[in-house]
């Protein structure tokens, strides 16, 4: 521990080269915490091995975490191997904190994709691979769970090409399956490795291939030896040629394709068992990439919006993008900190480009999950903390200010389902405003409004186990007694026809008065597609900076919308015309006329509600099938696909959200308490109009 403790303090001293910054991910229970406890002890940084059941893991350290077994918050973490740094963060498997992997993906430069050997590729697997996909974030896929019950190594294989679309490249195959799982073969150096049980995993051997696993293995060595010349030209030479082809070629080859994303090396273990850990450290720093070896990082000037490029280099002008807000009781806002190229300093000042202000670095800490440690420096291809920053939000910019960039920022998605929720004491009033907003602040996809109809507050998340996480957050951490109405849907509303209007504020009482008069359209869009702003005016008919204000005041107005107060999605709003005054016309007045404009157009255009509808994987026993199928279709289930496995029917289905609460207990029910189920958002669909009289009854009274 005190060797890892005195590497971290010197860690600027690793060559850039020589840094890992790599995310954990996959579908809940694939045993990604479970992975990250043994990689801390293999390498020294904790003494004991922290189990997810026991609630001592270092990086599942909330106690809501800690209790029901889950990650909720990614953590960060540092280690040494092999003399590399890396930096790992640990990610949430629940498809309510998909966020919590969002943010981590857009900064990092590499992941390992955890599956289940018996599960394989599950539906928020599928999830995280595709936001992985998005941002070209090369990963090597470990098979986790080999000495599981119906574990089957060939299968998840399969499973990754057909689902994911992925291009495996098995470098290891494993030693027997179930209680028979012994070790794995490594088909690099066609060695077998088994560890010491006595040692927690800690000591293990490489021996001779035994005799019943050696022609599996060479036939496994030929498939990876071809499936690598296909993806790598230099190692295609070399392989056509029948040059010989040492250990050092071949990682070098994998290393090429798995950089360039043409393939994805998979090992196999069982890290509850301690088996497997070591070979995917080294997998780490043998074939993914440091910050140097992925492309430089992109971004746009403020002013210009001409292309910026920074490389990972210390030289460079400071650039980096805040991720992810943590609130602390110790220091306020923690703001986590990737930095893509230069070197920032405690005490610096830098230049948010988002917020167009400069900020102060206060202090500089090296993370261990909850644990920190000051340092007075970070350099290009660091993830840090920062403690100090007033305006920043997740996504922001940080820069040197005289080299601006804007880097892309990340999708936030919007949430689907809301409560209602009320102080139970007139003193918890201030403090239930001041809690909420911190949350709101670290969790993009936490949103807090205001009900001025019902004078109640509504907090709208991704699930309801993420709502349940925020109430409980509030209770324990920030001390605040509230009354919980029921989870309810967010709807949304749309148009459903293209309307023109005009919005009017003139206001004339003697002395400066308000002028802004618009006229705008306003179309739907097909679903996704947000809100749009589009400026068709002629030149003079209304100055430029009122324009900006015009879309501020649609914007605003489009939060409550006219069928029972859902905000309004996917339309485009486009300004035709106006008039203005040159003394009397100023932002506020356009920026309410925009707002007019909208709502007169909400009164006169036909409107459809929207629900969230959910991908839904269902797994019960081959005895139940039937009757799970029938229920999902009394939910308005679409039934996609249905598959036969080991003594279970999967099904894929998509159903509104509306129809989903009690599920749990339901299917407990209708299959003796076997069968189980996972689900996320997938899209907004209009509501049947049948359905839609039913909900506005319930919200309007009418």
């Amino acid at each position: 521990m005190r060797a890892v403790a005195e590497r971290m303090t010197l860690s600027r001293q690793v060559p850039i080269e020589r840094v890992r910054n790599l995310g954990i991910m996959a579908h809940i229970d694939a045993g990604k915490t479970t992975t990250t406890e043994r990689i801390l002890y293999y390498t020294g940084v904790t003494y004991r091995i922290g189990e997810v059941d026991e609630g001592t893991t270092v990086t599942d350290w909330m106690a809501q975490e800690q209790e029901r077994g889950i990650t909720i918050q990614s953590a960060a973490v540092t280690t040494f191997w092999r003399e590399n740094k890396i930096n790992i963060i640990d990610t949430p498997g629940h498809v309510d904190f998909t966020m919590e992997v969002e943010r981590s993906l857009r900064v990092l430069d590499s992941a390992i994709a955890v599956f289940c050997a018996y599960g394989g590729v599950e539906p928020q697997s599928e999830t995280v691979w595709r936001q992985a996909d998005r941002y070209r974030v090369p990963r090597i896929a470990f098979v986790n769970k080999m000495d599981r019950l119906g574990a089957d190594f060939s299968r998840v294989i399969k499973m990754m090409q057909e689902r994911i679309n992925a291009n495996p490249l098995p470098v290891q195959i494993p030693m027997g399956a179930e209680e028979k799982f012994v070790g794995v073969i490594d088909l690099i150096k066609m060695k077998a490795i088994v560890w010491d049980d006595e040692t927690l995993g800690a000591r293990f051997r490489e021996i001779p291939i035994p005799q019943e696993f050696k022609e599996q293995a060479l036939q496994a060595r030929e498939e990876m030896m071809e499936k690598l010349a296909e993806a790598d030209e230099q190692f295609l030479h070399l392989y056509l040629e029948e040059k010989e082809t040492n250990e050092q070629i071949i990682k070098d080859a994998i290393r090429r394709a798995t950089i360039s994303l043409s393939l994805t090396p998979v090992l196999c273990g069982a890290a509850f068992r301690n088996k497997g850990i070591q070979p995917l450290l080294d997998a780490i720093v043998d074939f993914l990439p440091s910050p140097i070896d992925i492309p430089p990082v992109k971004g746009f000037h403020p002013k210009t919006n001409k292309e910026e490029i920074r490389k990972a280099d210390d030289s460079e002008p400071f650039s980096g993008l805040i991720f992810k807000i943590q609130t602390d009781p110790y220091v306020g806002s923690l703001h986590y900190l990737r930095i893509y190229s230069g070197t920032i300093r405690k005490g610096q000042n830098v230049y948010n480009v988002n917020r167009g202000k400069r900020e102060r670095i206060g202090r500089l800490l090296k993370m261990l999950a909850n644990k920190r440690e000051d340092i007075e420096e970070a350099n290009a291809g660091d993830i840090v903390g920062v403690v100090g920053l007033k305006l920043a939000k997740t996504g922001d910019s940080l820069c040197a200010e005289h080299k601006p960039i804007l880097l892309e920022s990340m999708q936030i998605p919007e949430p689907v389902i809301s409560i209602a929720i009320e102080p139970k004491t007139q003193a918890d009033q201030d403090k239930l405003k001041a809690s909420l907003a911190r949350l709101e602040e670290e969790d993009p996809t936490f949103k807090v409004r205001f009900n001025e109809e019902t004078s109640q507050t509504i907090i709208s998340g991704m699930g309801e186990l993420h709502l349940e996480i925020i109430v409980d957050r509030l209770l324990r951490e920030f001390s605040v007694s509230a009354k919980v109405g029921k989870p309810q849907v967010a709807y949304k509303e749309t148009f459903c026809e293209p309307v023109e209007t005009e919005g009017r504020f003139v206001k004339q009482s003697g002395g400066h008065g308000q002028f802004g008069v618009v006229m705008m359209r306003f179309e739907p869009l097909v679903r996704g597609a947000g809100i749009k702003f589009e400026n068709r005016v002629r030149e003079g008919r209304v100055p430029r900076e009122y324009i900006p204000a015009v879309e501020r005041g649609v914007r605003s107005a489009s939060e409550v919308g006219e069928l029972a107060g859902f905000p309004v999605v996917d339309f485009q709003a486009t300004l035709l015309d106006g008039k203005y005054h040159e003394v009397d016309s100023s932002e506020l007045a356009f920026e309410i006329a925009g707002s007019m404009a909208f709502k007169e157009a909400l009164k006169k255009a036909k409107m459809a509600l929207l629900e969230p509808i959910m991908s839904l994987e269902v797994i019960v026993p081959d005895s139940y099938f039937g009757e799970a199928l029938r229920d999902l279709n009394a939910r308005r289930g679409e039934i996609n696909s249905t598959e036969a496995r080991a003594g279970v029917q999967i099904i894929r289905a998509k159903v509104p959200l509306a129809q989903m609460f009690g599920y749990v207990n339901t299917l407990r029910s209708l299959t003796q308490g076997r069968g189980n189920f996972t689900m996320q958002f997938s899209h907004y669909q209009e509501v049947p109009p049948e359905v839609q009289k039913e909900i506005l009854f319930k919200v309007r009274g009418y």
